[in-house]
C-alpha cells in the first residue's frame, strides 16, 4: 500500500492501530510528547522516545531525532517515532493519512484539511467537520465502529469494566511529585501492597491482580494523574500483547482508510 500514515500519539491504543496498519502494508510514522505518559508502555511505541527503540509484538519502533531520518527508518522496515506535540513536523512531512490517536478526549489541533484522509479516534471529533471519519473507543457494542457523520460517545470519566472493576483498578498519583515505582509491569500484587512513591508519598494497590501498566520512573506527576493499572484477571501475558480494545480500534481505523480510498463507505 503506497500510503504513508502519520499517527498522532504512540500510546497503547495508537500502537494497536499502528500494528494493524503496518501489517496491512501501510508505512507508519508516529509522534508523541517529549516525556510520554503511557502507562501500558510494554505494548506501546512511545518508550522509543526515551529508550531509542522498542519492540511490540515483534515490530520495532525507532526514535527519529529529525524529519530527515523518517524515510530511512521506514526503509529499514521499522516504525519511526518522533517528538512532535504541536504537529508542525507532521505538516511539513505531508503524510497521505493522519490518524489523531492522542486520546485527549478533545481535539487539540487536528483539522480535516491536514491530509487527504484524516481520522479522529474517540471523543472530541466530529466526522465531516474535524476529520473525515471518527472511530469509536468506548467499550461495548460499538467499539471500533466507523462513524461518518457525528461523533463518538462523550467521555464518561469512568474506566471500562475489566474483571468486575472500573475505577478501582486504576493506579493514580497520590501527590504532586516525581514518580518512582517499587514494582514492575507483570508483577502480581494484592490490595494494600506498595506500588510506588510520588516523591515521599506512597501509592498502594486497591485490588489484587497483575500490574498491567505503570509509568516509567522520574516522570513528574500531579495528584490524581493516571499512573498505571492493575488487571484483576491476573493473566501475565496480557501485559505484553496488544489489547482487544486496541485491536478493535485498529480495525476500525483500517476500515475507515480503505473505505475512503475505495469509495465504499456507508
Amino acid at each position: 500500500m503506497d500510503k504513508k500514515v502519520w499517527i498522532r500519539g504512540a500510546g497503547d491504543l495508537a500502537t494497536g492501530i499502528a500494528l494493524r496498519l503496518y501489517r496491512s502494508g501501510f508505512d507508519i510514522i508516529m509522534s508523541d510528547i517529549a516525556v510520554p505518559t503511557t502507562v501500558r508502555r510494554t505494548v506501546a511505541f512511545s518508550p522509543a522516545i526515551y529508550m531509542d527503540e522498542t519492540k511490540v509484538e515483534g515490530i520495532t519502533g525507532k526514535l527519529c531525532k529529525s524529519i530527515a531520518m523518517i524515510d530511512t527508518v521506514i526503509e529499514s522496515r521499522c516504525i519511526p517515532v518522533i517528538v512532535d506535540p504541536s504537529g508542525e513536523i507532521m505538516k511539513e512531512y505531508k503524510p497521505d493519512v493522519i490518524v489523531d490517536a492522542i486520546i485527549a478526549k478533545t481535539n487539540i489541533g487536528t483539522k480535516i484539511s491536514d491530509a487527504d484522509i484524516v481520522i479522529g479516534v474517540g471523543p472530541g471529533f466530529e466526522a465531516g467537520v474535524d476529520c473525515h471519519a471518527v472511530v469509536e473507543t468506548k467499550r461495548g457494542h460499538n467499539l471500533g465502529r466507523v462513524i461518518w457523520s457525528g461523533s463518538a460517545y462523550p467521555n464518561t470519566g469512568v474506566p471500562g469494566n475489566i474483571g468486575g472493576y472500573t475505577v478501582e483498578r486504576i493506579i493514580r498519583a497520590t501527590a504532586d511529585g516525581i514518580f518512582s515505582a517499587k514494582v514492575s509491569i507483570g508483577d502480581y500484587v494484592k490490595a494494600g501492597d506498595l506500588l510506588a512513591y510520588c516523591d515521599e508519598t506512597p501509592v498502594y494497590a486497591n485490588i489484587d491482580g497483575i500490574v498491567r501498566g505503570l509509568l516509567q520512573d522520574s516522570v513528574k506527576v500531579k495528584k490524581g494523574m493516571k499512573s498505571g493499572d492493575v488487571d484483576p484477571r491476573a493473566e501475565k501475558e496480557y501485559c505484553f500483547s496488544v489489547s482487544d480494545k486496541a485491536s478493535a480500534i485498529g480495525g476500525g481505523v483500517l476500515e475507515a482508510i480503505l473505505s475512503k480510498i475505495s469509495g465504499r463507505r456507508a
